[in-house]
C-alpha cells in the first residue's frame, strides 16, 4: 500500500482519502455479510482480505498525516481486549456466561468513556451509519435491559405475543410485507424506522435525565 500510494504508484490509490473510502468500506462489509449468510468460506476468505485492505489503507493514510499507524491500531485493540476481559487475563471470578460477559463489557466501556471525559448516555452510542433495522434492534435491546419506558413507543405485551413461536421465515415475511406497504404508500422504510428510533432515544434520554436530576 505504501508503494501504491508512493510517487510511482497508482493514481487511484494516490487520490484516496478517509472520506472517499467510506463507500468502499460499506460495500466490503456488505459483501462479507453475504459470504457469511451463504456459508461461502472461499468467498469469506476473499472478503475478509478486502476488509483487511480497508484497514490497511486507512492506517496508511493516517500514518502519512502523522496521526497513527497500523501497529498502533493492532496494539490498541489488543489492549482493549485485555482490559475488557479481566475474567480471562486477570483474577476476576464469576463471569461465567455470555450475558455476564456482555454486561461487564458495557460497564468497562462506560468507565473508559467517563475516564476520557465523554458523556455517558442512557443508550450507548451506536454507529451513525448503522442500518435502521440494526439500530432499532440494538436500541430495543438496551431499553429492555435497562427497563426503559418503552410502552408508548411499542406495546410490549403485543411484542411478546408476536414473538411467541415466531420463526425466521415468518419474521422475514412480515418485514417484507411492511416494506412493501411502505413502498405502496410512498414511504422510505429505512428513513421512517431511523427517525422513529432516533425520536425514541431522544425522549427516553430526556425522561431518564430529568428523573436522575430530581432523585
Amino acid at each position: 500500500m505504501a508503494t501504491l500510494r508512493g510517487p510511482d504508484g497508482c493514481p487511484w490509490d494516490q487520490a484516496q482519502t478517509h472520506q472517499s473510502l467510506t463507500r468502499c468500506l460499506v460495500e466490503e462489509c456488505s459483501e462479507t455479510l453475504e459470504a457469511i449468510d451463504d456459508e461461502d468460506f472461499d468467498g469469506l476468505r476473499e472478503e475478509l482480505g478486502d476488509l483487511l485492505l480497508q484497514v490497511v489503507m486507512h492506517a496508511c493514510l493516517a500514518e502519512e498525516s502523522g496521526h497513527f499507524d497500523l501497529e498502533e491500531v493492532a496494539f490498541g485493540i489488543n489492549e482493549k481486549l485485555i482490559h475488557r476481559h479481566p475474567h480471562v487475563f486477570g483474577d476476576q471470578a464469576g463471569v461465567d456466561s455470555p450475558e455476564k460477559v456482555l454486561a461487564q463489557w458495557e460497564e468497562l466501556k462506560a468507565q473508559e468513556k467517563n475516564h476520557k471525559g465523554k458523556q455517558n448516555r442512557f443508550f450507548k452510542d451506536l454507529p451513525p451509519k448503522l442500518p435502521a433495522l440494526l439500530h432499532a434492534h440494538d436500541v430495543y435491546k438496551q431499553g429492555r435491559n435497562k427497563e426503559a419506558p418503552l410502552d408508548e413507543f411499542c406495546d410490549l405485551s403485543e411484542t411478546s405475543e408476536l414473538a411467541d413461536g415466531l420463526c425466521e421465515e415468518e419474521a422475514g415475511r412480515r418485514l417484507f410485507g411492511i416494506v412493501a406497504a411502505c413502498r405502496e404508500a410512498g414511504i422510505d422504510p429505512e428513513a421512517a424506522l431511523r427517525r422513529f428510533t432516533w425520536n425514541l432515544e431522544k425522549v427516553v434520554e430526556g425522561r431518564v435525565g430529568r428523573a436522575t436530576r430530581t432523585s
